[in-house]
């Protein structure tokens, strides 16, 4: 596999098209809007400046990385030449189904099709295509350039070749993977969500505040980040879908979301990308400040 296509330009989309064109991989980077795709050429080259300060690449590194990477807003000219193709769009089921259609129409009988989804079925995906011996999940873990694990994830039809192929890819990517089966959330959400829900849960029942639940977390139990900043990170529309999923998947109560995470999400209060959660955020800045609905 030489040449890859990433759809989806977001933040998983440029973190993934950033690591295999790092890898000396041709990249087509798709995306529907130019506007969106120039965003994420200069967050790939900001991240990649990073690693050159950080002397992890050099110079020359840097510039070939961005050479590799080139632009589509049309699916099937993006696709074309592709030996895999990775979904990187919003975790949304229906999207993913109409983009797995055309995965499977455009490209190539050879090319393998993947998702980066988190918590939606690979085996589901897979039934819209022609090929569902070549669909697998190959989730990437956030921020992509910095975090080593990838979860891959065989569908029920996901052949033996096709996740030998794909454990080795990540393993040239200098990632970590590890294969699971085709559950709800899978293994890294199975089991993080709960834990998420749990903590905001106690702050719903006023068990204690903001502050004092990440703080226990982070000292008690060595997380480098407190539940409720890592879902302002990962964002509270996100763990809810994923939370959503899980508790339709496995029909059981201990999976449905938090009241408290669901009225958040509908009065627009998403964590960092929205400025506000369970924190307030400031551009430039790194403090922490408590939202003021949650302060006593």
């Amino acid at each position: 596999m030489k040449n890859i296509s990433v759809i989806g330009s977001g933040t998983m989309g440029n973190g993934i098209a950033h690591v295999f064109a790092q890898f000396g991989y041709n990249v087509s980077l798709i995306d529907i809007q130019d506007e969106a795709l120039k965003r994420a050429l200069q967050t790939i080259e900001k991240n990649l400046d990073r690693q050159v300060s950080k002397q992890q690449i050099t110079e020359e590194n840097k510039k070939q990385a961005l050479a590799n990477i080139k632009t589509f807003t049309n699916l099937q000219q993006g696709v074309a030449s592709a030996d895999l193709v990775v979904e990187a769009a919003t975790e949304n089921v229906d999207l993913k189904l109409k983009i797995f259609k055309e995965m499977d129409a455009f490209s190539h009988a050879g090319c393998i099709l993947a998702t980066n989804t988190s918590s939606i079925s690979i085996t589901k995906i897979a039934s819209v295509t022609k090929r569902p011996q070549q669909v697998i999940g190959m989730h990437f873990m956030n921020p992509v350039p910095v975090m080593k694990l990838v979860e891959v994830i065989r569908g029920y039809n996901t052949s033996d070749e096709v996740t030998k192929n794909i454990m080795a890819l990540s393993t040239q990517l200098q990632k970590v993977p590890v294969e699971v089966n085709d559950y709800p959330g899978f293994i890294a959400n199975r089991i993080l969500m709960p834990m998420i829900n749990e903590a905001i849960y106690s702050l719903y029942e006023g068990v204690a505040g903001v502050e004092e639940i990440d703080t226990v977390m982070k000292l008690g139990m060595a997380h480098p980040m407190g539940p409720l900043q890592l879902t302002d990170f990962i964002g509270l529309d996100v763990c809810l879908s994923i939370l959503q999923v899980l508790y339709t998947g496995f029909g059981n109560p201990k999976y449905a979301p938090c009241p408290l995470l669901v009225n958040m999400v509908q009065a627009g209060h998403k964590g960092v990308k929205s400025g506000s959660g369970f924190y307030q955020y400031t551009a430039g800045s790194k403090e922490l400040v408590v939202a003021p609905q949650f302060i006593n």
